[in-house]
């Protein structure tokens, strides 16, 4: 009888599945480390863009130029007493007889002609007042031209316009005068008399960029005393609680406040002989800042962003000091120029210019002298362009697109 052997189990050795996962494990930790490095390189260039791109705006910032370089010049065929005004990046050209909108490369947009003996324009967003000062004649107009004449039967002292066209008109007659709200389609809003014997007389307006507040300075000249008082008015759900929608009224003694303007639908300046008052509030308004003024001021200037002022620098060689404020009464510019100005104004790109009718300097809100010029033709009006180095300049019969260098 045979006897059955049984045989012996091989070893089972390593079939290498252990070695394959470890083998895995290594290159997918190596697929991690080589993501790593890549995004750690991406992140080191970026910052270094970040960076570079942050220089180059702080040496274009600080940068100053003495020349430039025509890129393309449109000749114009003016009238005598032409004045310019830039309106919603558009060229306006006005004078006692007419007014047209151009585009920068001259092209005509619209034309209207009138008969004014004082025309003057305001204009808010995209729409644009013309009216005769101490005249009867308002043209209210948008980039495509005439929306409404509107005449009236007393001589208008002013006129402020919305952001929809809806204009606030002041006028006067004997020793009454009147405010008169009309919307773009000369519709009467709304109306009201102020008796010069009852508290004094209105010398300005101010209507917020969305029509809903006015607000109305008055000065009182008694016995030689001298007491402004602002009013203001709410057309909204607010100002119908209140009598003749009157919100708030505030008054200075021995201040004249000749100027008021609404920057915004909430905020509003009132310029004085001694200090600037910064009005807020969505519906009632509220004094958010005083700016007192401590020498005479030649000249005020403001935007939706800042308000600038120039004042006399007596015994010094310089001439003027040029400051600018933001909207909290903070000091953020100042710098001196000894040039015989005749105007001062903030650009579109919130740079400070300041001319006459020969010379201009530019100013950054930085403080930075960036341009200075002495032009051989006249120069009416300076625009700012597409970039920190390109502009407009309106001279005598040309208008040229220029790059400064």
């Amino acid at each position: 009888m045979h006897r059955l052997r049984g045989r012996e189990m091989p070893e089972i050795k390593n079939s290498g599945f252990s070695t394959v996962e470890t083998n895995l494990e290594e290159l997918d930790e190596k697929i991690h480390a080589h993501r790593r490095k890549i995004f750690r390189r991406v992140v080191e260039i970026i910052i270094v863009l970040i960076i570079a791109a942050a220089l180059f705006g702080l040496w274009m910032a600080l940068r100053s130029y003495d020349s430039y370089e025509v890129i393309s010049t449109q000749q114009r065929d003016d009238s005598e007493a032409v004045k310019f005004e830039e309106f919603s990046g558009k060229i306006i050209k006005y004078s006692n007889d007419g007014a047209s909108c151009m585009d920068n490369s001259n092209k005509l947009i619209w034309n209207q002609s009138y008969e004014m003996t004082r025309p003057k324009l305001d204009m808010c967003q995209e729409y644009l007042a013309i009216y005769d000062q101490q005249g009867t004649s308002i043209y209210i107009m948008d980039q495509t031209g005439l929306k409404k004449e509107i005449d009236t039967n007393m001589p208008i002292q002013t006129v402020n316009i919305a952001g929809q066209g809806t204009i606030a008109v002041l006028m006067k007659s004997d020793n009454i005068s009147y405010v008169k709200l009309y919307d773009r389609n000369g519709k009467e809003l709304a109306s009201g008399e102020f008796y010069g014997d009852q508290g004094g007389f209105p010398v300005d307006i101010a209507l917020s960029d969305d029509a809903q507040k006015m607000a109305v300075d008055m000065v009182d000249v008694n016995d030689g005393n001298i007491k402004s008082t602002i009013s203001f008015y709410n057309f909204g759900s607010v100002g119908q609680n209140e009598i003749d929608n009157n919100v708030g009224t505030f008054s200075y003694s021995d201040m004249l406040i000749p100027d008021i303007e609404y920057i915004s639908d909430n905020r509003m300046y009132a310029i004085g002989d001694n200090e600037i008052i910064v009005f807020g509030g969505s519906q009632k308004p509220a004094v958010e800042q005083e700016i007192s003024l401590d020498k005479e001021v030649e000249s005020v200037f403001y935007n939706d962003k800042y308000i600038g002022i120039v004042t006399a620098n007596e015994g010094e060689e310089v001439s003027h000091h040029i400051q600018v404020y933001d909207k909290n009464g903070k000091v953020i510019m100042e710098n001196d120029t000894s040039l015989a100005y005749t105007a001062v104004e903030f650009l579109q790109n919130n740079d400070i210019c300041i001319r006459n009718d020969h010379e201009c300097e530019l100013f950054t809100i930085h403080s930075i002298k960036k341009f200075a010029y002495t032009f051989d033709n006249k120069i009416y009006r300076i625009m700012s362009g597409v970039t920190s180095r390109r502009y407009t300049f309106i001279m005598d019969g040309e208008t040229q697109e220029v790059r400064l260098k």
